[in-house]
């Protein structure tokens, strides 16, 4: 897949950079961590501008996430509240549960899409939410393009200043992948103990 990725971009330029963001935010397996690096590679023998990658990349990235977005609406809290009332008890859900995530959304999700913009895979997926529980979606945009371009720019410019060795990005953000996906698995693990020792409480 790296090879097709690469390909593409090279021979499309400018369109190759947008067509493949805008398929990384909806299609992870296509990762970021390649194409913006190869897309700041490309700054450097070629007529592209870091710029203009970073530009096009930018709007890949925010048109992929609106789709995702409205994927998102299309799977509503009510529609899944009557999902949750018919077929949550095999899995230990209620109703309740869906509001508390939901006003958990509404009083946090707004820096969640943020920060999530600059975690791999979950950059992607965190629009679903976001379309789920209805987040204002100017500010949505907002949030999404802010974290996109900081996320943007630092790899592209691991790109350019790496070169032709551009592809060394690669085992940096493995570890740093392995890293952030522990830490939400401790906060996860947290979250849900402290859930359970209120529900005992109660």
């Amino acid at each position: 897949m790296n090879d097709w990725v690469t390909a593409i971009m090279e021979q499309l330029g400018y369109l190759g950079i947008f067509l493949m963001m805008a398929l990384e935010n909806i299609f992870p397996p296509i990762p970021s961590e390649i194409v913006l690096p190869f897309g700041g590679f490309l700054t450097t023998y070629t007529n592209l501008t870091v710029i203009g990658v970073v530009t096009v990349a930018t709007l890949g990235s925010v048109i992929g996430s609106m789709i995702l977005y409205c994927i998102g609406t299309v799977l509503d809290i009510p529609r899944l509240e009557r999902i949750i009332d018919r077929y949550g008890h095999w899995i230990r859900l209620k109703k309740s549960d869906v509001q508390r995530a939901d006003n958990w959304f509404h009083q946090r999700g707004y820096w969640t899409v943020f920060f999530c913009r600059m975690v791999p895979v979950i950059r992607s997926l965190i629009s679903i939410p976001a379309g789920m529980t209805r987040m204002n979606f100017p500010v949505f945009i907002l949030l999404t393009t802010v974290g996109t371009i900081l996320w943007n720019v630092i790899l592209i410019s691991f790109g350019v200043i790496l070169g032709e060795n551009w592809q060394q990005i690669l085992g940096f953000m493995h570890g740093y992948s392995r890293f952030v996906y522990i830490v939400i698995i401790l906060v996860l693990v947290v979250i849900t103990l402290i859930f359970i020792r209120r529900k005992r409480q109660r």
